[in-house]
């Protein structure tokens, strides 16, 4: 096994931490928009406010393809009768699955072995597990038994990026060493017949899925063709924490998912992203790369009005949730997968934002 060594800190000045790889990984079952809404009908039953809300959903989400963790007929069957503890290990079954492949794919793609890997993030919102995730996929795909081990849970969408500042945050401090990021998210498992309104969106608009970040220290970026990761920046808002989160019980998981969330993110965004960027002598204008977390059409809309965008600005967002739905915290990295394979011109700074729980804001400066 080979374990990598170097200074404790990075050198003043010296390399920032790069992206080597990102890697995303989906189920097999994949349906239409309008097959998920119709099954979130079937198991409502005769609940006229639950078929107005579905109605709206169905004209209003922009989104055309979803996956979820099982074959339609068993998920609606599991969401009808199954307890937690069943949903629950669905969800293990599932995440371990995706976490596998979209981890395996990235080391592949950047050309580094398993047991070259120093530290492992791992962030999830939609099951409970202990071990948790990374602990329990080391020995499936190689890592070594002294690997560093950072489990986070509770960042909901806003844990791909804030996953992305931790990579940041630990290559600083080991610029000769290797870090990944892994995100599962097993969203489908979680709304029930007979939910409140704020399910029945939910349930109509999140997807599920993995992905893995593999970045290596300034001091070993020499291969790595991915963008650098400057600096992360994070803001918590006082008094938020009933905006959006679940409400854990004996019932499992229900959502708690606040209308305030767009007013939100277009009053707070514009202070957080100006304090990162002046940190670095840049403003908006100079951003060529909007890497925005698939949260939804109103946040969309904030998000160019807090800024004034051009609708294109979030293209490749709005792409990654047609063709997936709000994949929580693995969303953000999607768009980011995506970006990598044609990225801007050297030297474009871009921003990676996400929201979440808290209510929180995540910003990751990179630097193309």
């Amino acid at each position: 096994m080979e374990r990598t060594t170097d200074p404790p800190m990075r050198e003043p000045g010296g390399p920032a931490p790069r992206v080597a790889a990102v890697e995303v990984a989906f189920t097999p079952h994949r349906y239409p928009q309008e097959e998920l809404v119709d099954a979130q009908e079937r198991m409502q039953g005769q609940r006229p406010a639950a078929l107005q809300i579905l109605r709206k959903v169905r004209s209003s989400t922009g989104i055309a393809t979803r996956h979820v963790a099982l074959p339609l007929p068993d998920l609606e069957k599991l969401l009808r009768c199954g307890d937690f503890t069943e949903t629950n290990g669905v969800y293990l079954t599932t995440a371990l699955e995706l976490g596998e492949q979209a981890l395996t794919r990235a080391l592949h793609s950047a050309g580094i072995r398993p047991d070259q890997v120093d530290t492992i993030i791992s962030t999830t919102v939609t099951g409970l597990v202990v071990p948790s995730l990374e602990a329990r996929l080391a020995y499936r795909v190689g890592l070594r038994p002294d690997v560093r081990r950072v489990p986070l849970f509770g960042n909901g969408c806003a844990g791909g990026a804030a996953g992305l500042a931790r990579l940041h945050d630990c290559l600083l401090a080991r610029p000769g060493q290797v870090a990944v990021l892994l995100a599962v998210e097993v969203c489908s498992l979680h709304y029930r017949a007979g939910c409140g309104a704020a399910d029945l969106v939910a349930g109509s608009i999140f997807g599920d899925g993995a992905a893995a970040v593999v970045a290596v220290g300034g001091s070993r970026s020499g291969t790595a063709t991915g963008p650098e990761l400057v600096d992360t920046s994070s803001l918590l808002l006082p008094d938020s924490a009933e905006v959006l989160g679940w409400d854990i019980g004996s019932h499992g998981f229900r959502i708690v998912l606040s209308p305030q969330i767009p007013a939100l993110v277009e009053k707070h965004l514009p202070y957080a992203v100006g304090e990162l960027l002046s940190r670095h002598g840049l403003a908006t204008r100079d951003v060529g790369s909007w890497i925005v977390h698939g949260a939804g059409p109103k946040v969309f809309t904030a998000v160019e009005r807090a800024f004034a965008l051009p609708r294109q600005a979030l293209e490749l967002t709005r792409r990654s949730v047609s063709a997936k739905g709000n994949l929580s915290s693995v969303s953000v990295l999607d768009v980011l997968c995506t970006a990598a394979k044609a990225p801007p011109p050297g030297g474009t700074p871009g921003l990676v934002v996400a929201m979440g729980p808290g209510f929180a804001i995540e910003l990751a400066l990179i630097r193309w």
